[in-house]
């Protein structure tokens, strides 16, 4: 039977032995080369999976050239909800996942959803984004934010807490901040969707 540890160096599987302790330099600089080749193997997989939009490539002086990858974006915001739950929303552009991060051609940006007894505020931060760049489609149950410019790529899906009025939504934009105000509606009504223009 196979164990978890038989696919790593032999210098990891060593590391609970008892003569752990007893390891001299030569062991001590193996480990170092082999985690070195590890991270630039980790490196050159996940820069391989990188959108071209996110590399650049530039001549130095002496006539070389050199890439530069990025720019890199991942946060979260943690916000207690109605329910005392806390509500966890991802931004960026790196997705983490089991195999490494991930890395998406359009940023998710930071996006704040607020309830109150007849109103559903949403609030987008969109740094560098004209207003005539940004697209809205809204649905009693959703809103998705999308915006797909040379030097911006955008997109965002939010599920409202509560059923609205999408062809009442009041919009702002100023500064890189989208606001969306919907009236809440009661229950019972089929979905719809409607393109929303930004006042």
């Amino acid at each position: 039977m196979a164990h978890e540890d038989d696919d790593h160096p032999e210098w990891y599987r060593r590391r609970r032995s008892p003569f752990f302790k007893s390891w001299d330099f030569e062991d001590i600089d193996k480990m170092f080369h082999d985690m070195e080749r590890m991270m630039e193997d980790e490196f050159k997989n996940f820069t391989s999976k990188v959108p071209k939009d996110y590399v650049k490539e530039h001549r130095l002086p002496d006539g070389s050239t050199t890439r530069e990858f990025g720019p890199f974006v991942y946060g979260y915001s943690v916000k207690i909800g109605s329910d005392g739950k806390p509500a966890i929303n991802q931004f960026g552009n790196l997705k983490p996942s089991h195999h490494g991060p991930q890395v998406k051609e359009e940023r998710e940006p930071l996006v704040d959803v607020v309830e109150t007894d007849g109103e559903v505020h949403v609030v987008v931060e969109l740094p560098g984004v004209e207003k005539r760049d940004i697209k809205l489609y809204g649905t009693e149950e959703s809103l998705t934010i999308s915006v797909d410019t040379q030097a911006n790529k955008y997109y965002k899906e939010v599920v409202l807490p509560s059923k609205v009025k999408v062809t009442e939504a009041k919009t702002g934009y100023k500064n890189g901040v989208l606001e969306v105000t919907f009236p809440k509606i009661g229950e019972g009504r089929k979905p719809m969707g409607e393109p929303i223009n930004i006042d």
